[in-house]
C-alpha cells in the first residue's frame, strides 16, 4: 500500500503553541506553491511506482487557507497522480471558522472524506490565551457545515495542561466535545517546544502551566469519560468508535512507509527517512529547475529500524506484535530488548503476552520515559 502526506504551510494566524512547518498566509506566492506542490508529486511519480494508495493526509499548517480552486487544483493532482483505493481515507486539516460551504462542497466534490479540525478548547478567554483566533461558536457552526454536506468523519484536537487552565475547564471543554458525538477525537497535553512563543514566555517566567499533577489528573479524567463515551483508546492520545481509527495516523505508528510532499514534509521510503527543505524559498528554488526540494536522506541502521518498531508501536494500546517484529526484523523481539521489556514490567509500565507488548494504563502515563528504555 502507500500512504501520503502534503503539506501547506501557510496560516491566517500563528498560534503560540505551535513548531509546525508555517508562515503567514498575507502575501505568500500560494498559487506558485500549489504549482510547485503538484510538481514534486509528478516528479516523484515519474521515478516511483505507486501502490494502490489507501490514505492521503492534507496537513499544515493550515490546509483550508488555500482557496476553492486551488484546492481543486492539488485534489485533481492527488487523484490523477495516485491510484487511490476505492475505500481510501483522504484526510485534509483545518480550523473552525475556515471551513465554508463552499470549501465543504469543493472537498466533499473532490472525494476528501475525512476532516480533522484543530479545536483544542471550548472556553473562548484560554481560546485567546493560546492564540486562537476561533471561538466556540465557530466550532458549532463548522460542525453544522460539515453535517449539511453530508461529512460524516469528522475528528477534533484537544490540547489540555494549557497555561492557567483548572481541572474543572478541562473537564467543561471534555464535556461540550463528547457532546457532539463525533466518531474520533485526538487529545494532546500541551509540549513547550522551541522557537514558540509559549517558549519565550517560559524563559521570561511568564507562563503558568497546570503542573504535572493537574496533567495526570487531566489525562485519567479524559481516559475515563472517552471509554464510558463509546470512544476507545487506540493510541495514547487517540479514540475513536470503531471503525473509526485514523488508518493514516496507524501507518506512522505501525513504522509503515509513507511518502512526504511539501515544505518541510518527512517521509520514510525503504530503510530511509527524508525530510524536504522547510523555508519556502529553499522549497519553491529546486523545483522550478525540476529538481526534488529533498534537504536530508537518514539511512536507518537495523537497530534504529528495531528501536522505531518499538517505541512508534508503543503508542498503540494494542502494542507491538512479536510476530510481526520476527517477520519484519529476523530476530525475536524478547531477545533483542529482553533487559527493557523485562524493567518495564516489572515496574507495571508494560504488559508482556506472549503475542505482544504493550503499555499498561499506568504506562501510558509516562510514555516518554517507557520509550527511553528501549533505546
Amino acid at each position: 500500500m502507500t500512504a501520503v502526506y502534503i503539506h501547506i504551510p501557510f496560516c491566517e494566524h500563528i498560534c503560540y503553541y505551535c513548531d509546525f512547518n508555517k508562515v503567514f498566509l498575507e502575501g505568500q506566492p500560494v498559487d506558485r506553491y500549489v504549482d510547485l506542490l503538484i510538481r514534486e508529486m509528478e516528479l516523484t511519480a515519474a521515478t516511483q511506482e505507486f501502490a494502490p494508495t489507501e490514505t492521503v493526509f492534507v496537513g499544515g499548517g493550515t490546509p483550508t487557507t488555500l482557496n476553492e480552486q486551488q484546492l481543486t487544483r492539488l485534489c485533481e493532482a492527488v487523484h490523477r497522480l495516485f491510484p487511490l483505493t476505492d475505500d481510501v481515507e483522504f484526510t485534509f486539516e483545518a480550523n473552525p471558522g475556515d471551513l465554508s460551504l463552499e470549501k465543504i462542497r469543493t472537498l466533499k466534490a473532490m472525494g476528501v472524506n475525512r476532516i480533522s479540525m484543530g479545536v483544542q478548547s471550548f472556553n473562548n478567554e484560554l481560546l485567546k490565551q493560546i492564540g486562537r483566533i476561533h471561538t466556540t461558536e465557530d466550532v458549532y457552526q463548522s460542525i453544522r457545515n460539515l453535517d449539511h454536506i453530508g461529512f460524516e468523519n469528522v475528528s477534533i484536537d484537544l490540547i489540555f495542561s494549557l497555561p492557567n487552565q483548572t481541572e474543572d475547564d478541562f473537564k467543561d471543554t471534555l464535556q461540550k466535545a463528547l457532546a457532539l458525538d463525533l466518531p474520533h477525537y485526538s487529545a494532546y497535553s500541551l509540549i513547550i517546544e522551541p522557537k514558540t512563543i509559549f517558549y519565550n514566555l517560559m524563559q521570561k517566567g511568564q507562563l503558568i502551566l497546570p503542573g504535572q499533577d493537574a496533567e495526570a489528573n487531566m489525562y485519567d479524567h479524559l481516559m475515563t469519560e472517552m471509554e464510558k463515551s463509546g470512544k476507545l483508546q487506540y493510541e495514547i492520545s487517540n479514540f475513536a468508535a470503531p471503525g473509526y481509527q485514523s488508518r493514516h495516523n496507524l501507518v506512522y505508528w505501525s513504522n509503515e512507509h509513507y511518502f512526504g510532499f511539501g515544505a518541510g514534509a518527512h517521509g520514510y521510503l525503504e530503510d530511509t527517512r527524508y525530510s524536504n527543505y522547510g523555508p519556502l524559498k529553499m522549497y519553491m528554488a529546486p523545483l522550478e529547475e525540476n529538481r526534488l526540494p529533498v534537504f536530508q536522506t537518514k539511512p536507518l541502521t537495523l537497530k534504529e529500524e528495531m528501536e522505531e518498531e518499538i517505541f512508534l508501536g508503543l503508542r498503540k494500546v494494542a502494542g507491538v506484535s512479536k510476530d510481526r517484529f520476527l517477520e519484519k526484523f529476523g530476530k525475536p523481539m524478547d531477545q533483542v530488548f529482553e533487559e527493557a521489556i523485562q524493567y518495564t514490567a516489572e515496574q507495571g509500565w508494560l504488559l508482556n503476552q506472549n503475542e505482544s507488548i504493550a503499555l499498561t494504563r499506568a504506562g501510558r502515563f509516562l510514555g516518554n520515559h517507557v520509550f527511553r528504555e528501549f533505546l
